[in-house]
C-alpha cells in the first residue's frame, strides 16, 4: 500500500491561493490514478480532482473547475493541487489518495493520506 503525506494547507482569505502537495512513498506510477478529495464538517466527502494514466487524463469536480489544477512530478513522487480564487466554501480537510480509477466518491482509491486542513475566510 502506498503511504501518502499531504502538506500545504493553511488559512487564507477569499480570493487567495494555496498549493497542496502529496508525497507518495513509492513511485506515483505504481498507482494508475492519484487524486484529491475533501470533506467539510457535516458534509460528505467529495472528489476535487484526479490525474490518471500518467497524467494523460485529469478530472475535476464541478465546483472547482477553472480554479483548481492537479499535476504530478513523477521524479519527486509528488502530486500537487494548485488552488486559486479560493472561496469560503472550499474550507475542508483535503485528502490525497491513490488507486485504480477516479470517481467522485473515491471508490477507486485504495490508499489515503491523513489530510491537510484548508480554511478560507471571507
Amino acid at each position: 500500500q502506498v503511504q501518502l503525506v499531504e502538506s500545504g494547507g493553511g488559512s487564507v482569505q477569499a480570493g487567495g491561493s494555496l498549493r497542496l502537495s502529496c508525497v507518495a512513498s513509492v513511485s506515483t506510477f505504481s498507482s494508475n490514478c492519484m487524486a484529491w478529495f475533501r470533506q467539510a464538517p457535516g458534509m460528505e466527502r467529495e472528489g476535487v480532482a484526479g490525474i490518471c494514466d500518467g497524467g494523460l487524463r485529469t478530472h475535476y469536480g464541478d465546483s472547482v473547475k477553472g480554479r483548481f489544477t492537479i499535476s504530478r512530478d513523477s521524479a519527486k513522487n509528488t502530486v500537487y493541487l494548485q488552488m486559486n480564487s479560493l472561496k469560503p466554501e472550499d474550507t475542508a480537510m483535503y485528502y490525497c489518495a491513490a488507486g485504480y480509477y477516479y470517481s467522485a466518491y473515491g471508490g477507486g482509491m485504495v490508499s489515503w493520506g491523513k489530510g491537510t486542513l484548508v480554511t478560507i475566510s471571507s
